[in-house]
């Protein structure tokens, strides 16, 4: 063996490879370390795993529906300008496919899955985008649904994405007034950001919160006791309204709720329509991002 474990070390801080790794490249440099490390750029491991720590909160949401099968997901990178790649968001699409395709059971069975059109896995495939983008990539969060009518939408290039799953009655679903109310329904799901589908979909210990908060806003107004029950009640009613999506005003007629929309076009089609879920990703949406200190980078080098 022409290296010690200290070489291992420092190819490990060098690259950010695990050990085994390192030492199996020593061992195919025959002790070189810019050989080693050569070694494991070729294989795509060290520009991966040195990049895996960098903070990816920009990105974006791809949302599809492939056979009657609708996916959404979100994949991070770490700039706006990768965000706009084109083999990047070629990337991300593929990933919505293997989605609706394979119905994953979570990110670890995603990232096994075969990637499309080759003979590697995602997580490869994801790796190899690392090496030709420069930037750390992350498959952050999916969701799926194959029953149903499931139709998309994507703001701003990517930004935010929603799919919305509808149950609807027999021959209604190719109906272009229906594709157009999940449209709007998906478009108010965007510009709204309801938390969640409605009134029964809240849970009760945020309601108990909810209706906690609210009482006492009304006792420091100096609402009377005997109006406090009926005040509280209201508040809560106004927390719906503004957090659950079928509660909300419908933003093209906000003279009726979105519950009460649905009612009238499903009435308009002589069927039924039933809003059964819809789901929301943000790009980076609570992914804290680094903020650099500039003039104290600056002062830091001229002390």
């Amino acid at each position: 063996m022409n290296f010690t474990a200290k070489d291992v070390q420092a190819l490990r801080e060098m690259t950010g490879v695990g050990m085994m790794n390192c030492k199996e490249a020593l061992v195919a440099s025959d002790g070189d370390i810019n050989k080693a490390v050569e070694y494991l750029r070729e294989k795509g491991l060290a520009a991966a795993t040195k990049k895996a720590g960098r903070v990816a909160a920009e990105g974006a949401v791809c949302a599809v529906v492939k056979n009657g099968v609708g996916a959404i997901v979100e994949v991070n990178c770490e700039t706006d300008f990768a965000a706009k790649n084109e083999k990047f968001l070629s990337f991300v699409e593929d990933v919505a496919g293997v989605v609706a395709d394979r119905d994953p059971a979570d990110l670890d069975a995603l990232l096994a899955m075969p990637y499309p059109g080759s003979t590697q896995t995602v997580d490869a495939a994801l790796k190899d985008n690392v090496l030709v983008i420069g930037e750390n990539l992350k498959i952050r969060r999916f969701a799926r649904y194959s029953s149903g009518v499931s139709v998309p939408y994507i703001h701003m290039g990517g930004k935010i994405g929603v799919l919305v799953n509808l149950e609807v009655s027999e021959g209604l679903a190719d109906n272009p007034a229906l594709l157009a109310l999940g449209k709007d329904l998906a478009m108010q799901t965007a510009a709204m950001r309801p938390s969640y589908l409605d009134s029964a979909s809240v849970p009760q210990d945020v309601v108990a919160k909810e209706q906690e908060i609210a009482r006492a806003q009304a006792i420091q107004e100096g609402k009377p006791e005997k109006a406090l029950d009926s005040i509280v009640k209201g508040r809560i009613n106004k927390y719906y309204e503004d957090n659950c999506l079928l509660n909300q005003p419908f933003v093209k007629e906000n003279k009726m709720s979105v519950a009460q929309h649905v009612a009238s076009v499903a009435k308009e089609l002589g069927g039924n329509i039933t809003v059964k879920a819809f789901t929301r990703f943000e790009r980076g949406e609570g992914i804290e991002k680094k903020e650099d200190n500039f003039a104290a980078e600056v002062a830091s080098m001229v002390k």
